[in-house]
């Protein structure tokens, strides 16, 4: 048994929440056109794009370096704007077990927030924390909202 690990972030969004949840929902595929300069690739291994039981495939670069991530779309929650995707092989599964990611859109008065929360295991104390990739996603998600926003 590792050490569990749970890190948050909570960025505040400009563009509709609705098509932030859409996006990765339903056209993860793409993200790419969005922010290439995080993520080169999303592509749908088995299922359809938005179904629970789908398989996916990003490439992405992460401190310089090209990884893959391949997961499973655990749970899809239309109403409560929640998704969760399971890495079931791939550069996170290499080091850590049972990493997961959950996408979380809340409203907080007038403000729309994006809200990510990974939660993963470490082998040990000398496995550091993925606070790059915790990093990164915060990038990405701004990048994405600044998309929209230039659109509209």
């Amino acid at each position: 048994m590792g050490i569990k690990s749970v890190l948050c972030a909570k960025k505040e969004m400009k563009a509709n929440k609705n098509v932030f949840y859409d996006v990765f929902t339903n056209k993860p595929h793409h993200v790419s056109t969005m922010c290439p300069l995080h993520v080169q690739g999303c592509e749908l291994l088995e299922g359809d794009f938005g179904s629970i039981g789908s398989k996916i495939c990003w490439t992405y670069i992460l401190d310089g370096e090209k990884k893959i991530s391949k997961q499973v779309i655990e749970t899809i929650d239309h109403e409560n704007k929640v998704l969760t995707l399971k890495e079931f092989e791939g550069d996170l599964v290499d080091k850590y077990d049972n990493w997961k990611i959950t996408l979380h859109i809340e409203t907080k008065g007038e403000i729309d927030l994006v809200c990510w929360t990974m939660e993963y295991e470490r082998p040990n104390e000398n496995v550091p924390e993925l606070i790059n990739l915790l990093d990164f996603i915060v990038g990405m998600s701004k990048a994405i909202d600044d998309h929209h926003v230039k659109m509209n």
